[in-house]
């Protein structure tokens, strides 16, 4: 038998309707703030990840799908392993920045190649949002409070914690990756394996190791917010100074510096100790240069005067569903939720007429699910009928037809009544479940 392949599930109807009430409420937030929905492909050339993302980065050298499609040359592709890049290129692509400034989110599958664990899948899934055109720390501030908000609507404002820090911007970063290469030279056999590595590639991720003993190798390292200028340090105490007003509190983590190489000035992430260790299940920040960076494969102006391609500013956010529903799970459990509202079963004498009042109840009430069984005998419609979840069976017999009646029996209690045809049409008489 062909199974699926390790790290791609499947996601069966009884956890796929939780899915969809998530997705309901994540959406519904984003168009309160007037956020629009844009859908990108799966698929994009491997040089743009490679770009945006940064070859020194773990997803490009170690977790990417890559491979070459058959035109002539081939061209190599990636399947995406985050967003971001995708949406800057269709932003550019179809210059959606001219005289406006684009708000928006997408879902779907992300891809990378690692190893399998609970909530964290070589498929797995993420909401993304992106904000261009404004560099102000206001745009920063309203995507946190977007994500403050979507945690109240699901029950989860209590279980997360939010974490902030500056990156500066790309000159202050390098004069910090500077001192700290040399603070950490000297200690490089103290490293863990990943750190030493990291020490010449991405030596900003030996930050945010997990391993105690580099985390104390760190506690005397050169600190970044020393190295950041006036106007970065002005624009992170603004962002901070309008969650403070939202009450929305926070904390300072100097660690915090993302994954990806994009990212300048603000960064966050929303953590939870509610999925054993600390967790992250929604992270992002500003990223001002990469709208420009990706314009160009040299980043130099199309019209020739060599002069750098002008950039857009940008900030935007990610979050994994899979580890957003297992947090829900512990926290705030969401109910199971039938097939459907309605069964109708009807004698296989008269089923054309159980056809037609199921098919009219759909059309006068469009709140309900309504579902049918095929013209089998009674008791194994009933059987089917028990096994739906329905609140409601309904039942049409010769006698129901010749009465212009139905009869409705209560699934839960078993209590069976008969009601004229047009009994459910009323919604005070049934309202669908919640």
């Amino acid at each position: 038998m062909i199974k699926a392949i390790k790290g791609f599930n499947d996601i069966l109807p009884a956890q796929s309707a939780k899915w969809l009430y998530l997705e309901s409420i994540l959406a519904d937030v984003l168009g309160r703030y007037g956020y629009e929905h844009i859908r990108l492909p799966i698929v994009e050339q491997t040089d743009l990840f490679a770009r945006a993302i940064g070859g020194a980065t773990d997803i490009v050298e170690k977790e990417m799908y890559s491979f070459t499609d058959k035109s002539d040359p081939p061209t190599p592709l990636t399947l995406r392993p985050e967003g971001t890049a995708g949406a800057v290129r269709a932003v550019n692509e179809h210059n959606l920045l001219r005289g406006d400034t684009p708000k928006l989110w997408y879902i779907g599958p992300m891809f990378r190649y690692e190893r399998p664990q609970k909530g964290r899948y070589r498929q797995f899934h993420q909401i993304g949002v992106e904000s261009f055109g404004s560099a102000l720390p206001d745009a920063d501030a309203e995507l946190i409070a977007m994500t403050h908000l979507m945690w109240q609507e699901l029950g989860l404002k209590d279980e997360m914690r939010l974490q902030l820090n500056s990156l500066g911007e790309i000159d202050e970063r390098h004069a910090y990756r500077e001192a700290l290469v040399t603070y950490l030279t000297d200690k490089q056999e103290q490293l863990d394996e990943d750190s030493k590595r990291r020490l010449t590639t991405n030596p900003l991720r030996i930050l945010d190791s997990k391993e105690a003993s580099t985390q104390a190798l760190l506690i005397d390292a050169p600190k970044l917010a020393d190295f950041l200028g006036e106007e970065s340090v002005a624009h992170f105490e603004q962002v901070q100074g309008y969650l403070t007003e939202l009450g929305i509190n926070f904390e300072i983590n100097p660690h915090l510096v993302r994954g990806l190489d994009y990212y300048n000035k603000t960064v966050f992430e929303w953590v939870t100790d509610k999925l054993g260790s600390q967790a992250t299940v929604c992270a992002g920040g500003r990223y001002d240069g990469l709208v420009g960076q990706l314009k160009s494969a040299d980043n130099r102006d199309t019209k020739g005067d060599n002069k750098p391609v002008k950039s857009e500013p940008a900030v935007g956010f990610a979050m994994g569903l899979e580890r957003l529903l297992l947090l829900m799970e512990v926290v705030a459990p969401i109910a199971d939720m039938p097939a459907c509202d309605v069964f109708v079963v009807a004698h296989p004498e008269v089923y054309s007429a159980g056809i037609g009042y199921a098919q009219n109840l759909r059309y006068s009430r469009p709140d309900l699910r309504v579902k049918m069984a095929s013209a089998t005998s009674l008791k194994a419609q009933m059987k089917k009928a028990d096994k739906s979840g329905a609140a409601l069976t309904v039942i049409i017999a010769q006698q129901e037809i010749d009465d212009k009646t139905i009869s409705i029996k209560d699934m839960q209690t078993g209590e069976q009544k008969t009601a004229a045809q047009d009994w459910l049409a009323d919604k005070e008489n049934f309202s669908r479940r919640k």
